[in-house]
């Protein structure tokens, strides 16, 4: 006698593991899901590329920079002159990537998926920065070239060719890109959107100010290694002796004040619940 025995098997279900390339990815998508990501993305680059071309076709050889040469740098400065707006644009939509989370209420399913937390600060940071490095320095190009043609004749015109101009342009892509990780990172310290869009602004545009009431001694030292003025240093043709620091010493400078957010939202996401 024989009997027929039925099993029921159950399917297994496959194991997923959390890896860096799964939380990256994790965020590429959220980036562009999200439509605030498109707008202020274009916001930051209409910045840079309107204001510099209005800058250039609005110079007049009797104006401020009439006595300025090729040399000089003047056209650079003119191409660049939105990069403090496109700075605020771009950091507050870092700001609003991570703690836009925390008002939502979706940081709880992001980090029920990714319980490390760090992985999801360095996911953020390693998408983010690239796109406003890439995007920012399109936007550069673009307002140099357009400047470029409106100063065609002048005394101040550069060529993309000439020397230290192409340097500049990706400098004020990676300052831009640099700012957009700040955005990041104050955003996790923060955890209110408001508070780091604040933040942010305050010490791009209000803390340089600040310096001048310290003693003129010390406020120039600490002026100098500012985020913004440090920005200035690397977009900057000629270092000037007054306010400005090498270029090498301003990436220098934007990387020190990178590591030390990065190490502030670090202690906060191990200490702080969510």
């Amino acid at each position: 006698m024989s009997a027929n025995t039925i099993t029921s098997t159950t399917p297994v279900r496959p194991k997923y593991r959390v890896t860096g390339r799964r939380v990256i990815r994790s965020e590429w998508s959220k980036f562009w899901s999200l439509r605030s990501s498109w707008i202020t993305l274009g916001v930051a680059v209409l910045f840079l590329v309107a204001i510099g071309a209005i800058a250039a076709a609005l110079y007049s050889p009797s104006g401020p920079l009439g006595g300025k040469d090729a040399a000089s740098g003047a056209a650079l400065t003119l191409a660049l002159a939105g990069t403090n707006l496109a700075a605020l644009a771009v950091g507050a939509l870092g700001v609003l990537l991570s703690a836009g989370e925390y008002s939502t209420g979706m940081v709880r399913s992001t980090f029920a998926a990714v319980p490390g937390r760090l992985p999801v600060l360095w996911a953020k940071c390693a998408v983010y920065g690239p796109i406003a490095f890439v995007t920012s320095t399109v936007g550069a190009l673009a307002s140099f070239l357009l400047g470029s043609t409106a100063l065609h004749g002048e005394k101040i015109a550069l060529s993309l060719g000439d020397a230290g101009v192409l340097r500049c342009l990706v400098g004020a892509g990676l300052y831009l890109g640099l700012v957009g990780v700040y955005g990041v990172t104050v955003g996790l310290l923060v955890r209110n959107n408001a508070g780091g869009i604040a933040i942010l602004a305050g010490v791009v545009l209000v803390l340089p100010g600040l310096t001048g009431l310290l003693p003129s001694s010390l406020g120039d030292t600490v002026s100098r290694y500012l985020p913004s003025n440090a920005g200035q240093s690397v977009m900057t043709l000629h270092e000037s002796g007054d306010s400005l620091v090498s270029p090498g010493a301003g990436v220098t400078a934007l990387l020190v004040w990178a590591v030390l957010l990065l190490a502030g939202a670090v202690y906060r996401l191990r200490r702080s619940d969510v």
